[in-house]
């Protein structure tokens, strides 16, 4: 633990989700004995955010049980909370934040936490039944909207969007997804992934349209009224937006921080200002594993992040080289992602990708003898075999890998 005399220091932390929430606690782990305030825009307590294109809108959880931690955690490590506010802005010469409230408060460290934002299509805006998801409130909208033999047409077919299409499917709502890319996950999976959750989403009768944009939204007799690239238009009760997120950097960018697609931050989370530190969706950070700069939409880097930024906020150095990992429920599907595969050279699949059956299958994405990443799906253990092997760099056994006679713990080359 880093010691730190710091009675009289106030540490701000703006952003009350996943990496400000822990960065709080933190804190307090590595040393900090001085005043600590979480600012956060929303009024309820830090909750979990994955849950919520999931088991909050399905209606089987509600916000106060996903919390990330109970009330008492903070009072007992002093963490004074602010929420439903918001930082207007920074000044950074003064070192102190303006409030919406209209109070200032000043500080000595300064942590941005801000996450990102849904992108917005200048589409149907304000019209009832069209909304994005992101946050409690919006899901608390959806739910009120949703009901079984509803249309929903659901714009972009990312993670967010399938999962809410799931939800929905199994809530007896007549489902189309509308994707402008040639496939689904576009951007963030192979196409061997997207063929199965193409597959996996049809199968259980929602209807998938690629390279298809939606180009406008009217309300036409109490219905929504959306118009395709194709030039046909679809009825819908609900839409829903998912096509993606930007990185809120609004405050870093008008207090002259550095901002290139996210708050750029050093291998210790430090902003171009040395009292400034960010963690979680909003940073662009160095990877020296992938040898470039990365901005990662992901629970696990947040986390992550917020620790390695709690140790230098605390005056310790620890470099920042977590494995990224990811995973996404639709159905009774659970999908696992270690690793970025970036630059790799060749692919393995173990089991059948064409098969919706709970067996499931993976896909490994090689450099060499080197393992780079892994999509498992309904494969835990071959899952967290892969994140050892891919985490330590380990020679793989390429024969073991689409050998299903063979088991995971033979993957690794002896």
């Amino acid at each position: 633990m880093t010691k730190v005399q710091n009675q009289e220091l106030i540490c701000v932390i703006v952003g009350a989700s996943h990496a400000g929430s822990l960065l709080a606690i933190q804190l307090r782990k590595e040393g900090w004995s001085g005043k600590i305030v979480l600012i956060g825009a929303e009024d309820p307590l830090p909750y979990h955010r994955p849950p919520l294109s999931k088991a909050v809108l399905a209606g089987e959880k509600e916000v106060d049980k996903i919390l990330l931690r109970p009330a008492l955690m903070y009072a007992n490590n002093d963490v004074q909370l602010r929420l439903g506010e918001q930082v207007t802005k920074i000044d950074r010469a003064n070192k102190v934040l303006s409030l919406s409230s209209g109070e200032s408060i000043a500080y000595d460290k300064l942590a941005l936490c801000t996450g990102a934002t849904p992108k917005h299509l200048p589409i149907g805006e304000d019209l009832p039944g069209v909304h994005y998801l992101r946050d409690a409130k919006d899901v608390a909208g959806i739910r009120a909207d949703m009901s079984e033999g509803k249309h929903a047409i659901v714009i972009g077919g990312g993670y967010i969007g399938l999962e809410t299409a799931a939800v929905m499917a199994k809530k007896g709502l007549t489902v189309s997804v509308v994707e402008m890319s040639p496939r689904l996950l576009q951007r963030v999976a192979s196409p061997v992934i997207a063929d199965y959750f193409r597959l996996l989403h049809e199968s259980n009768g929602v209807m998938i349209e690629t390279q298809t944009q939606v180009e406008a939204i009217a309300t036409q007799e109490g219905r929504l009224a959306v118009q395709l690239s194709s030039g046909d238009t679809r009825q819908a009760d609900i839409v829903i937006i998912g096509v993606g997120v930007v990185p809120e950097t609004g405050l870093a960018e008008d207090a002259g921080l550095n901002v290139a697609d996210g708050i750029v931050v050093d291998s210790y989370m430090r902003t171009s200002d040395p009292d400034i530190y960010a963690a979680g969706d909003c940073t662009v950070f160095p990877s020296p594993r992938y040898g470039r700069l990365l901005r990662l939409e992901s629970v696990q880097n947040a986390l992550d992040q917020a620790r390695i930024a709690a140790t230098s906020i605390c005056a310790g150095e620890v470099v920042y080289d977590a494995l990224p990992w990811f995973w996404s429920d639709q159905y009774e599907v659970k999908l696992q992602s270690a690793g970025l595969r970036l630059d790799h050279e060749s692919e393995v699949v173990r089991g059948d990708p064409l098969s919706t059956d709970a067996r499931g299958f993976s896909v490994f994405y090689m450099r060499g003898d080197r393992m780079i990443s892994a999509d498992c799906v309904n494969r835990a253990k071959e899952f967290m075999v892969c994140k050892r092997l891919i985490a330590e760099r380990l020679p793989v056994n390429l024969e073991a890998l689409a050998d299903e006679t063979l088991g995971a713990d033979q993957f690794e080359k002896q």
